[in-house]
């Protein structure tokens, strides 16, 4: 769901939980385009949004995130605490492009690649375990190896869009196969097997998530 305006929030929440709904994503889709707005007042709009929904319905609230603030997992905690359930890791947000002939600005659609999985993975490898809530990831799932990335991650959901638009829906059963291969070389029972085993928590080396790690990614370049 994305919304406008408290009350449109509030009043679709109650709608969608009274339809019958599970669980309740939330997209706020927001760029803090006017530059006085502050930080603090756009985290405060988020947790805002989040505690009035709370407040509304009972069903599991998953909100869908950028990447964009500056102290990302302090928010992610922030938000669990005003009343989600899970976080989606990360919103897509489609920019604008310039038409260099015509002088004006278009707008088009960019299909996701599997390289856009980085910074994702990394959050939930950092958030797994840190934070009670259940990870969802959904940027870059073009194959069975971005969903198994982002398991061991700690993610709890992987979700693919353009790879359906590229492949169509018979795509997901290719993927789910090659999952259940790659569980069967590697000797998994169950998802929850490996689900966060490269997780920071989980790793020998919890500096290879962070700037410690940079002099070594130089040092590959040789």
């Amino acid at each position: 769901m994305n919304g406008i305006t408290t009350e449109g929030w509030i009043e679709y929440s109650r709608q969608i939980e009274q339809a019958g709904a599970d669980g309740l994503e939330v997209n706020i889709f927001f760029i803090p385009g006017d530059i006085l707005v502050s930080s603090s007042e756009v985290e405060h709009r988020y947790l805002n949004i989040i505690t009035e929904i709370r407040n509304t319905v009972k069903i599991p609230i998953a909100v869908k995130l950028n990447p964009y603030f500056s102290s990302f997992g302090n928010m992610a905690s922030r938000l669990q605490k005003s009343g989600a359930n899970a976080l989606v890791l990360f919103n897509r947000f489609y920019q604008p492009d310039f038409d260099i002939s015509e002088l004006k600005i278009v707008s088009n659609l960019q299909y996701s690649e599997s390289n856009e999985i980085r910074l994702p993975l990394l959050w939930i490898a950092m958030l797994y375990g840190r934070i009670p809530v259940s990870l969802a990831a959904t940027t870059g799932v073009q194959s069975a190896n971005e969903v198994i990335k982002y398991i061991l991650a700690g993610a709890d959901i992987a979700m693919t869009a353009s790879a359906l638009y590229k492949n169509g829906i018979g795509h997901l059963k290719t993927m789910t196969m090659n999952l259940k291969r790659w569980m069967d070389t590697m000797d998994f029972d169950t998802v929850s097997g490996f689900k966060g085993i490269l997780s920071q928590q989980h790793i020998s080396d919890p500096t290879a998530f962070e700037r410690a790690n940079y002099i070594k990614v130089l040092h590959s370049r040789r």
